[in-house]
């Protein structure tokens, strides 16, 4: 059994297809963040994006189960895991690649969780959402305006 926060998310991170594992790990009612508080544009593309109150073990479950749907993992590497107290720090990067226009996307990814007595009571993670969504996108482009003095542009 995991006895330090960061062992705790470690083992997580290992174990995100097993809900019986998870819900060892975290709280019923832990709090989930995936990529953002709330997007809706985002949630068409990444239905598990946005902020997962009381969520507990199933919200990360399904999160993980839904990117293993629509991606396949090419490559998840930690690069770097370390805690302070209860608060535990992940940064690290994936490839996947999407499972219905075989594209690929390398980001970096980083969490931040909160671990109170040995469990999970609050997740947090994040990615490079322009370039993993763009492993979906079958055309077009979006216009951009940056700063004032710019001129538009297309991307």
């Amino acid at each position: 059994m995991a006895s330090t926060p960061v062992e705790v998310i470690e083992t997580l991170l290992a174990n995100t297809s097993s809900l019986s594992t998870l819900e060892t790990l975290i709280t019923p009612d832990a709090t989930y963040i995936s990529l953002n508080y709330n997007n809706p544009s985002l949630q068409r593309i990444l239905p598990y994006a946005g902020s997962h109150p009381n969520g507990g073990p199933r919200a990360i479950f399904d999160t993980f189960a839904t990117v293993n749907q629509i991606w396949s993992r090419e490559h998840f590497e930690i690069l770097s895991i370390f805690g302070s107290g209860e608060d535990v720090a992940v940064f690290g990067r994936f490839t996947y690649r999407s499972r219905t226009l075989g594209k690929e996307s390398t980001s970096p990814f980083s969490i931040w969780a909160k671990v109170v007595e040995g469990k999970v009571t609050f997740m947090q993670f994040m990615e490079d959402t322009l370039d993993t969504t763009a492993t979906f996108k079958t055309g077009g482009k979006g216009t951009y305006k940056v700063f004032e003095d710019q001129e538009e542009f297309e991307v």
